[in-house]
């Protein structure tokens, strides 16, 4: 077997174990854990109600949800997951701006970074914690302590696939620094 081989043969077994770690070891919820506020990456099932839930349990003041549909009015979701009209109007910040990962973390860091916030729990799928988790670290305040707090969900094969290439990705551009 020749350099190339065994080489190729190494970055195989390296992708393949990677996504094993991925697909079957994937991030839990972080408890009761308090930090300063919560931020709350829209798109997935479960996530608004976990995160609403550790308000309403006294686990931060302040909520933060990224990428709110700019379709929806601030009356609409605190119907939808019944928020009263003081919790909104003391305690949850509605993101219209963002519309991906990298764009929640820029506004998430944006905010935390104005608020002067020293720890947050973010809050999404367990299939993109790690990579929510790396975006935000990226682009937020570097004494920022981020507690993972991850929904447990069913993805389908492909979505762990592309998830794990996204993340694969970014890795990546972190490591050329990008």
């Amino acid at each position: 077997m020749n350099r190339l081989s065994r080489l190729s043969a190494s970055v195989l077994l390296a992708y393949v174990l990677g996504f094993l770690w991925f697909a079957f070891m994937p991030p839990g919820p972080a408890g009761n854990a308090r930090t300063d506020a919560i931020v709350v990456l829209t798109g997935g099932e479960g996530r608004i109600p976990r995160a609403l839930d550790m308000l309403g349990k006294g686990t931060s003041k302040r909520l933060f949800v990224a990428g709110v549909d700019k379709s929806v009015k601030p009356r609409e979701f605190a119907a939808e997951y019944k928020v009263s009209g003081g919790t909104m109007a003391c305690c949850v910040v509605l993101d219209f701006k963002s519309v991906d990962t990298v764009s929640n973390a820029s506004e998430a860091a944006f905010w935390i970074a104005a608020n002067r916030i020293r720890s947050v729990r973010l809050v999404t799928s367990d299939w993109h914690m790690r990579r929510a988790a790396l975006e935000l670290a990226r682009v937020a305040p570097n004494d920022l302590e981020i507690v993972r707090d991850a929904v447990p969900s069913q993805p389908s094969f492909e979505t762990m696939l592309l998830e794990y290439h996204k993340l694969l990705a970014r890795m990546a551009l972190s490591v050329v620094g990008k």
